[in-house]
């Protein structure tokens, strides 16, 4: 190939003299893939200028930044002039045509660069992973110059109804509330919130959708920095293998052996426990853990389950740093789901309640504890409430504090059935249900301080039998 033909140079030459293919392909350019030193100087010059300016450099403003950079020593300055003075400002080249080579070129130097790294990193060169190396190979084969300028609202209606009428792929609840407050279950690439008080039943709710999802046939990844694997692992026992946990102990190898027969054959999903030590893990392990398993097990999770959100580190704000609760905690809620939106999947995790919230059976989102920034980033959220009343009927109420997915006034409360013993939630009669659908649940004053005005009104004239209230405290 001619030297003057190369791609690198039509690459330069374009950038430096067509303003329209600069801001097209500069976004998706990266200095590593010219492998030319003089060429990565002049690339990485045209690219500063260009941000700074917001125009593109005439060659002798490129000349002036070369000689200013102290990277560049006078050997590299003169061979950059050589080159600069050979990219003449003939850029008559069909532009589809250039867009497609260049986005082309890009691919296979990314391609290739992910390969070099890859062999240091075998060879001990590289200070990675080596289960680092699928997620290096997938991220060069993903490289591609995306076509999408935006949503034309006129031009784009067919693409617009198309989507309305899309059915969303979910993870299915095997609760009938939970499915109508969700449409149908959690949607991929979302942060979903428990908010309870300690000991209510976090883990619990989640040890049981773990279940429900493993039986569903899904791959399962549940996270725990609270508990150990086998204790996590003991609660999904319990639940998929009908036996309490005093009694796990008790069965023989035979009968174990029997049960867990019994579950293989319902399923043809997977669930992997791992457990990290309390706040020292945070969505780089995770991300890493996904690789390893990728590459160990041939195991890519349909959902993930993370016990908790707020004993989880941030991989942006460093351990020590003197940062508040609100900013440290939005930041590992934001990371979480941005990995939700990486790997393609739905993230389920929890929270706990403020000190005044743990006594409260109305929770809202503002006894969400430590930061008010993770209810701004989660898509759904809800709250579980316990009190002796519900316990004593081996029940839990769920109320709604945030959807994105539905009207969150729909079906805003409902109870569940729990079994503890079993680690086990279940769909209670629909007698049930209706006092908790007409009126709030209820703090410790007679009607409730959180409820609203309407709210109270509205229990008090159906339990009370009267529409005149002078006197009661409301």
């Amino acid at each position: 190939m001619n030297e003057t033909n190369r791609i690198e140079l039509v690459v330069l030459k374009h950038l430096l003299n067509d303003e329209g293919y600069a801001r097209r392909s500069l976004p998706y350019l990266k200095s590593e893939y010219f492998a030319d030193t003089q060429e990565k100087f002049i690339y990485q010059e045209i690219d500063k200028y260009l941000s700074q300016y917001n125009s593109l450099p005439t060659k002798e403003a490129l000349l002036i930044e070369l000689d200013n950079n102290s990277k560049v020593s006078d050997e590299n300055f003169n061979k950059c002039s050589g080159i600069i003075s050979e990219l003449n400002s003939d850029v008559n080249t069909d532009k589809d045509w250039l867009i497609e080579k260049t986005e082309k070129f890009c691919q296979e130097k990314a391609i290739y660069n992910a390969i070099m790294e890859s062999i240091s990193i075998i060879d001990g060169k590289e200070k990675q992973d080596k289960g680092n190396i699928p997620e290096l190979l997938s991220d060069a084969l993903a490289v591609s110059f995306d076509p999408s300028v935006g949503h034309d609202f006129l031009d784009d209606s067919d693409n617009r109804w198309d989507f309305y009428h899309r059915v969303e792929e979910r993870i299915p609840f095997d609760l009938d509330y939970l499915n109508k407050i969700t449409k149908g279950g959690l949607p991929k690439k979302s942060l979903n919130i428990i908010l309870a008080g300690t000991g209510v039943g976090k883990s619990l709710a989640m040890c049981h959708m773990a279940s429900a999802n493993l039986i569903d046939g899904k791959n399962v990844l549940y996270i725990t920095m609270e508990m150990a694997e086998e204790k996590i692992a003991e609660r999904i026992d319990a639940n998929l293998l009908n036996v309490t946990l005093d009694d796990l102990g008790n069965l023989s190898k035979e009968m174990y052996d029997k049960k867990i027969a019994r579950v293989k054959g319902k399923t043809s999903g997977k669930l992997i426990v791992k457990e990290y030590p309390t706040a020292s893990a945070h969505v780089g392990h995770f991300r890493h853990l996904f690789n390893e398993l990728r590459l160990k097990k041939q195991f890519i999770p349909d959902i993930v389950y993370i016990d908790y959100l707020n004993i989880c580190m941030s991989s942006r704000i460093r351990t020590g740093s003197n940062v508040n609760s609100y900013t440290l905690i939005k930041s590992i809620a934001e990371e979480l789901r941005g990995l939700s939106v990486e790997k393609n999947v739905p993230i389920m995790s929890a929270t706990q309640t403020t000190r005044s919230g743990y006594t409260s059976s109305d929770l809202g989102l503002e006894d969400t504890s430590e930061s008010f920034g993770l209810p701004a980033t989660a898509d759904f959220m809800f709250a579980i409430i316990s009190t002796e009343e519900l316990e004593e009927l081996g029940q839990i109420l769920v109320k709604q504090l945030k959807n994105r997915y539905n009207d969150p006034t729909s079906y805003k409360r409902f109870v569940l059935g729990v079994d503890r013993a079993k680690m086990r939630l279940y769909d209670v009669e629909q007698s049930a249900q209706e006092d908790v659908m007409d009126s709030p649940a209820f703090d410790n004053s007679e009607f409730g301080e959180r409820a609203d005005e309407e709210d109270k009104m509205k229990w008090a004239t159906k339990k009370l039998g009267r529409k005149d209230f002078s006197g009661l405290k409301v």
